[in-house]
């Protein structure tokens, strides 16, 4: 499976990066409520910061970001909430769901979360070093600024009234 669909599946709800339950199971090659009763099954190992219940208004704001189950007919409307998994509950999922599908789809899914974990990494050290570089500008700008307003202030202060060259008219 190609790391750029996995990532174009991965959000972020509630400040945390997740994949949900109905994603996980089209990449499986299941269907949800497998996967979900399979969770159901093995709830102790899904603590609340390895899988939550999306909440009937994120679930609202994300199917409008998507536009998943707009379609007319079956699946329009979910009788239950999605299940939002982290990276953590992602690769716990490996250990629930034994086909080897899963297997080398969780391998595939932990990847694309590594990588979007580096480019973040990346991301704020870069942002880091643009502030501190505008940082250094501005007080670079401020220094040589004041010395150009101090040597202009100096040069008016010693000059002298400067004679006048060339032939002056002079009035009777």
């Amino acid at each position: 499976m190609e790391l750029q669909i996995i990532q174009d599946k991965i959000y972020e709800i509630r400040g945390q990066r997740v994949m949900l339950d109905f994603d996980l199971a089209d990449m499986y090659a299941t269907e949800t409520k497998r996967l979900k009763e399979a969770v159901r099954r093995n709830i102790e190992r899904f603590p609340s910061d390895f899988m939550f219940e999306l909440t009937n208004k994120e679930y609202d704001s994300l199917r409008s970001q998507i536009a998943s189950l707009k379609n007319s007919g079956r699946g329009e409307h979910r009788k239950y909430l999605p299940f939002a998994f982290t990276e953590q509950g992602v690769a716990m999922l490996a250990s629930v769901l034994k086909s080897s599908t899963a297997i080398q789809v969780n391998i595939q899914i932990i990847r694309a979360f590594v990588i979007l974990r580096q480019f973040a990494l990346g991301y704020a050290e870069l942002n880091q070093k643009l502030e501190t570089f505008m940082l250094e500008t501005n007080i670079q700008f401020s220094d040589i600024y004041q010395a150009l307003t101090e040597m202009a202030s100096q040069t008016e202060k010693d000059q002298k009234p400067i004679s006048p060259i060339g032939y002056l008219a002079y009035e009777k």
